[in-house]
């Protein structure tokens, strides 16, 4: 039975958040075996939530067909021990649909990802996501990214009209405006950190407000994520400067040698602890044997920093 909106609020709110990257066969057809033995593995450890089928899970190539079938299956492996967000977007009607699929697969909520090229005025904005919002039932996190900036009026309209509207994520990284929306809304929402890496901006939104972020390296070191979160959490700089140092920057720096790492090398990082999910759909593009050997070096370098979290 899925969470109802308050309850998925509050359980969002209480600890870190990640997105599973979408496993695919030699052939880039859904491989559902090895994505619901993934989504267990990070299941069992301690996500508030995960976010099925979102930017890293390549929403933006996965067809209407496979998209219940994946949302489905990440329910089925997490049985019950967090939450499932499904990601929807590209346009309105789109997002309804696949809104409303999440709904059917037993999803807890969807995350409204930007609109594809059009950003439309913030009226434009707001049917959008109220139109979204209408017609399912369970929770609505919408994403503040690219072509999909909502003002903090625009957001206070929307929570006033939707009560299903529970969260709010920024990965555009204007502090000035998350800091307004949250000051704006108060507890109504919650409020993600959604930046690529964002453990790299998580001290400039923990000062704004915010209480937790999703984290792509979730997907393929958790106990080091968490020990990051957890430092984070208990003002712990030195820890995690620690762990900026000898894993996030070093990441970092690989992630930045080609358009569309952000998300391809987060598959290459599972690829270097043995845990291969398949290539990239294009017009992403896989992460070279040396920039996946790069990166597993900087994993076992940053072993020791993880604990049991």
């Amino acid at each position: 039975m899925p969470m109802s909106p308050q309850e998925l609020k509050a359980k969002m709110g209480s600890g870190l958040l990640s997105f599973p990257v979408t496993h695919f066969d030699a052939n880039l057809e859904f491989a559902e075996g090895p994505y619901r033995e993934h989504v267990a593995w990070l299941s069992s450890y301690d996500a508030a939530t995960l976010f099925a089928a979102g930017g890293t899970g390549e929403y933006f190539s996965l067809g209407q067909d496979e998209f219940p079938w994946i949302i489905a299956a990440a329910v089925g492996a997490a049985e019950g021990r967090c939450p499932v967000v499904a990601g929807c977007g590209v346009n309105t009607r789109r997002a309804i649909a696949d809104a409303k699929a999440a709904e059917a697969a037993g999803a807890d909520g969807v995350l409204l990802l930007p609109t594809y090229l059009m950003g439309g005025t913030q009226e434009g904005q707001y049917a959008h996501v109220k139109a979204v919002c209408d017609a399912v039932s369970i929770g609505v996190v919408v994403y503040n990214r690219a072509s999909s900036v909502l003002k903090a009026e625009t957001v206070a309209r929307l929570a006033e009209a939707c009560p299903n509207l529970i969260g709010f994520k920024d990965g555009v990284g204007e502090i000035d405006l998350v800091t307004r929306i949250r000051a704006t809304l108060g507890d109504r929402l919650v409020y993600v950190g959604g930046m690529p890496t964002h453990e790299l901006f998580a001290s400039a939104y923990d000062a704004a407000g915010f209480s937790t972020y999703s984290s792509a390296v979730f997907n393929f070191v958790p106990e080091l994520a968490l020990s990051f979160y957890a430092a984070l959490r208990a003002g712990d700089h030195a820890t995690m400067d620690r762990i900026l140092h000898s894993f996030f920057y070093p990441f970092a720096d690989i992630r930045d040698r080609v358009p569309g790492y952000p998300v391809a090398l987060i598959k290459g990082g599972l690829k270097a602890v043995g845990r291969d999910p398949g290539s990239v759909r294009p017009p992403l593009v896989n992460p070279t044997e040396k920039d996946v050997a790069d990166l597993a070096a900087v994993i076992r370098d940053a072993a020791p920093l993880s604990s049991a979290a």
